[in-house]
């Protein structure tokens, strides 16, 4: 493609972005309209969306499956109390998933296990996205710092698709994120899991973009080496 025709393709993939922006916002006041008016099919519908993702937030502090739910339902009577008070500072999902995270750190305290925002922002350092031993030495004479020979992550160009989505395989990618540091697990749960975007995880977390990639990064690194270890065995 040449430097032209690259630039019309990010122009025009500009344009797209901010239209469908713009619509998101225009659906996303039209919801909060009819929820405001009493609308039981929108209520229902957004509940319906974003019910088991606010359960899947709720376990990242509480374990407990019973008080999770509790807290999900919780979060539902404060939107509909709070819905006149919404001001659209920040996108409803991100509003409704940030009550959800209040509700559930407070919850944590009283239950003797909480996980502090305080935590996400100072966790980059829990953990190396690599293991060191798989570079050369910085001070080898041949590639330092280059992936040591064999030690390359390894194409799965080749593997069946029916590989990936065994119930195998999936059971594999839940266990390795539900063994992954807190931060970690939020992070690539809320993206990954529930499709949240970035910035929106920033919010609810209150983390900054940095350490909101350094999180991602780190804990998809984690998976991926989890998988890679099981299609050696396996493949």
């Amino acid at each position: 493609m040449n430097p032209k025709s690259s630039l019309t393709v990010q122009i025009l993939w500009s344009i797209l972005s901010r239209v469908k922006a713009m619509n998101t916002a225009i659906d996303e006041a039209l919801l909060v309209e009819s929820l405001r008016a009493g609308d039981e099919t929108a209520f229902t519908s957004l509940v319906e969306k974003y019910h088991l993702s606010l359960v899947r937030l709720a376990r990242l502090y509480i374990r407990d499956g019973a008080i999770a739910e509790e807290l999900a339902q919780e979060t539902w009577m404060a939107v509909l109390r709070g819905l006149s008070n919404f001001e659209g500072r920040s996108s409803l999902k991100t509003w409704v998933f940030t009550i959800l995270t209040n509700k559930a750190k407070t919850r944590g305290q009283r239950e003797k296990r909480s996980l502090a925002f305080s935590d996400f922002e100072n966790s980059t350092s829990d953990s190396l996205a690599v293991a060191p031993e798989r570079f050369n030495d910085p001070a080898a004479e041949k590639w330092p710092n280059h992936w040591a020979a064999g030690a390359a992550p390894v194409s799965w160009a080749g593997i069946p698709e029916e590989i990936f989505l065994s119930g195998e395989t999936m059971e594999l990618i839940s266990q390795t994120i539900n063994g992954l540091p807190e931060a970690q697990r939020a992070v690539i749960t809320l993206h990954d899991i529930d499709e949240i975007s970035s910035q929106e995880i920033c919010n609810i977390l209150d983390i900054s973009e940095t350490n909101q990639r350094v999180l991602l990064h780190r804990a998809r690194a984690r998976v991926r080496q989890a998988l890679e270890n099981y299609l050696k065995q396996e493949h």
